[in-house]
């Protein structure tokens, strides 16, 4: 596992198998009530010893469904043993690939410093969470909000919903974080992004203007 800041590890990267050059990661938040797995992928298995020794995993979160079909979400629950948590609009399709312990519908405190936050659009049932680890407030925006050649940009779909996604979108410029940690990102690239209020605004109102003329990022 790779140091991001202060306890928080990435997981090895990933090549996407339809977007070679995108490459996603896991991140272990490493906590004295319980680490947790933030999003999925594959090569969390290979990082099993390293994660042992940081203390394990105790729950695993993912974002959206694309990443237990894409990330080895049954894989990474056959050698922890981590219950797997997500949106109930994800649980059906997460659910054909890996068991899923518990669902949320609405935004809540998981614990103190662990907050789900649904933001419908890229899928029906993405959902961001925000972790503050007491240095940092950090926000994890699965591939609602990634980074593209260290640009933050959106990723529509042909069955995202473009309306809900530009609302997410405004909810995501109004919280308060101070490290952007997306699924993915360009390979070779910055995988995370360090901002403030005012950074993280004007970057998110670019990526809305462009979705409301009807671009996809």
């Amino acid at each position: 596992m790779q140091a991001v800041i202060p306890d928080l590890y990435a997981s090895a990267p990933m090549a996407l198998s339809f977007a070679p050059s995108t490459h996603v990661r896991a991140f272990l938040l490493q906590r004295g009530q319980g680490n947790l797995l933030v999003y999925s992928a594959p090569t969390v298995v290979d990082d099993a010893p390293a994660i042992e020794e940081l203390g394990g995993i105790s729950r695993h979160y993912l974002n959206h469904w694309h990443e237990a079909r894409f990330g080895g979400a049954d894989r990474i629950a056959a050698r922890f043993a981590a219950p797997l948590f997500c949106h109930e609009n994800e649980r059906e399709s997460v659910s054909e690939t890996a068991e899923v312990a518990g669902t949320f519908s609405l935004r809540h405190m998981a614990d103190d410093d662990f907050e789900a936050i649904p933001i419908p659009g890229h899928t029906g049932g993405a959902t961001a969470y925000l972790w503050d680890n007491g240095r940092h407030r950090c926000l994890f925006t699965g591939d609602s909000l990634y980074l593209r050649e260290g640009e933050w940009v959106a990723a529509v779909l042909e069955s995202s919903d473009r309306g809900a996604y530009i609302e997410s979108l405004g909810l995501i410029r109004d919280l308060d974080f101070d490290v952007l940690v997306p699924w993915a990102a360009t390979a070779g690239q910055p995988f995370h992004a360090v901002t403030d209020r005012i950074d993280a605004g004007r970057r998110i109102e670019a990526i809305l203007e462009r979705l409301r003329r009807g671009d996809d990022h």
